[in-house]
């Protein structure tokens, strides 16, 4: 039984931005509501649009506005180029209960004596909540729903998967860090390496070696979004971000692959301070080029 309910927005200006933050709270697949901030350019549209997030699941709305706030300099300059962008985020992940999870879908209650109520068949994942707001974009007047690109970034990165796996709509994805632990199966409990308690999976032999590649290529085998993977130098997962991409081709998908040597993890989201400044550095300005002239070669092609 499919759920159908409006959202909701709360619209205020942005100080030093000509922007507004349209604060709109999306229907969930089980019929709660997801905390979204959209910023588009002026006019009807329809434009391309970019969803924004990363590891995150908590704080509600107040969380996003304030991502939001540190983002203005970088969200702006995506807007100036013709992008609708949208911070996103999801409920709080339920550890490894991805892969045990079956079909998501409500159901009808033939006992609940007329009041027309709805039972779940399963609960609700954060990669659920991502797909719900994709498919709410793809509705909206000013979004092109066929120019929809997303970039997610660490565990964010791995909700892109996990949402594309299950046939969610999207042109274009950047997988920045990519946490995909759980998307690729690999182990992360008390047999996987670790130095000091952090996983260590820099290379991708070692990923290999402690993942169920059958599980993850029949995920994989679902996606057909192009997606360009972002990993970090010397980071202890850099051979989880690899592996995806390197398994993502085997699957014969449009994936590429750039690395980037940063001291800081999630260094694609260049934030600002009080002054509103773009405060990018060399190596964030290339990654933040890299990844618009990716989304430019799929978003603005018609």
């Amino acid at each position: 039984m499919p759920f159908a309910a409006s959202a909701y927005t709360i619209t205020a200006s942005i100080e030093g931005s000509p922007y507004p933050a349209h604060q709109i709270f999306i229907p969930s697949l089980d019929e709660l509501y997801v905390p979204v901030v959209l910023r588009k350019p002026e006019g009807p549209g329809p434009f391309p649009l970019i969803t924004m997030g990363r590891g995150d699941g908590r704080g509600g709305m107040p969380h996003v506005l304030a991502q939001v706030e540190r983002l203005v300099p970088m969200q702006d300059e995506m807007i100036r180029r013709g992008y609708a962008v949208a911070y996103v985020n999801y409920r709080n992940e339920i550890p490894y209960f991805y892969g045990k999870r079956g079909p998501l879908r409500n159901l009808e209650d033939d006992m609940s004596g007329g009041e027309n109520r709805t039972l779940k068949s399963n609960a609700s994942l954060d990669s659920d909540d991502l797909i719900a707001i994709w498919q709410y974009f793809s509705q909206q007047p000013y979004v092109r729903s066929d120019a929809m690109g997303a970039i997610g970034i660490s565990h964010g990165g791995e909700m892109i998967l996990k949402a594309l796996a299950e046939g969610a709509p999207l042109a274009a994805a950047v997988i920045a860090e990519g946490a995909s632990h759980e998307f690729l199966a690999v182990e992360t409990g008390p047999n996987a390496p670790r130095i000091n308690g952090e996983l260590q999976y820099q290379n991708t032999d070692v990923v290999n070696a402690n993942a169920d590649k059958q599980a993850a290529m029949s995920r994989i085998r679902n996606i057909s979004a192009p997606a360009l993977h972002i990993g970090r130098e010397g980071d202890h997962l850099q051979g989880i971000f690899r592996l995806a991409y390197e398994w993502m081709l085997e699957a014969g998908l449009a994936a590429e692959w750039k690395s980037f040597t940063h001291p800081d993890h999630g260094f694609c989201l260049i934030y600002s301070d009080q002054s509103r400044e773009f405060l990018a550095d060399p190596v964030q300005l290339e990654a933040f080029e890299t990844c618009m002239s990716y989304f430019d070669r799929f978003l603005k092609h018609l």
